[in-house]
């Protein structure tokens, strides 16, 4: 395969990432709300200290690099398909102390390939790409790459109980044309037809099933804003205070 040429679920913002700039100023995904509560998550971490973050699916990093400035990484490495995406996000995160690498990969043949291990895993709105097997084993990996007390972040959308595939869809897709109303119609349209075509979310015990499977049987709901969840996995519970929310 020519590696020049972006794999079909990121082709959308690989041409240019405008459009999810466009998505994140008017905060029609809940960037705002969510990168607060993960900066959050950073800064309760038990252990303290500096940490070793490794970022799956970063795009260009622009919102995670402000959360990782007030807490900074003793590492972080940045993976995701798109060089134009990696480029930018060379930019956002040049004010880093930490030692910065940037990967172009998969992030899952990434992860089951890494021999190393992270304190902080985290992922925005990147595994609901995968199919259900995939998913699977993204959490035997993540767990297989976790510290001790390390954790797993998950911000992505989450499919209500009970609920098929196309339900999902259908009620996202009229989420998107009622609320991005600033949002060109042609582009409005391309982003519902890459949602119909690439989105498979789970239900949040479909994640939490996965994750116990794979040894990570502390799952924690951080918060969720209509369908976007801000997840924490983990095995002991590594934030101060986060089994408030233990998902049972």
């Amino acid at each position: 395969m020519n590696s020049s040429l972006e794999p079909a679920p990121t082709a959308i913002f690989t041409r240019s990432w405008s459009l999810y700039d466009l998505l994140t100023a008017y905060n029609y995904m809940f960037h705002r709300e969510i990168y607060a509560e993960v900066k959050d998550l950073l800064a309760r971490r038990v252990d303290g200290g500096k940490y070793r973050l490794l970022d799956l699916g970063c795009g260009n990093a622009r919102y995670l690099a402000p959360c990782l400035a007030q807490t900074p990484p003793a590492a972080y490495e940045g993976v995701d398909l798109s060089p134009t995406a990696l480029a930018e996000a060379r930019t956002y995160l040049a004010r880093l102390s930490a030692q910065v690498v940037l990967t172009h990969g998969d992030l899952l043949e990434m992860v089951e390939s890494a021999s190393e291990t992270w304190d902080v895993i985290f992922t925005g709105f990147a595994i609901h790409h995968l199919s259900s097997d995939e998913k699977q084993r993204f959490f035997h990996a993540a767990g297989h790459r976790l510290s001790g007390q390390g954790c797993l972040i998950l911000v992505d959308v989450v499919r209500e109980e009970g609920q098929d595939r196309e339900s999902y869809l259908d009620g996202y897709l009229k989420f998107m044309r009622e609320t991005w109303t600033e949002v060109p119609p042609n582009q409005l349209e391309e982003a519902c037809i890459h949602v119909r075509d690439h989105d498979y979310p789970e239900c949040l015990s479909t994640l939490k099933q996965m994750a116990e499977d794979a040894g990570l049987n502390s799952c924690t709901l951080v918060s969720r804003h209509a369908q976007h969840h801000v997840l924490l996995f983990s095995r002991p519970a590594p934030i101060a205070g986060s089994a408030e929310n233990a998902v049972a």
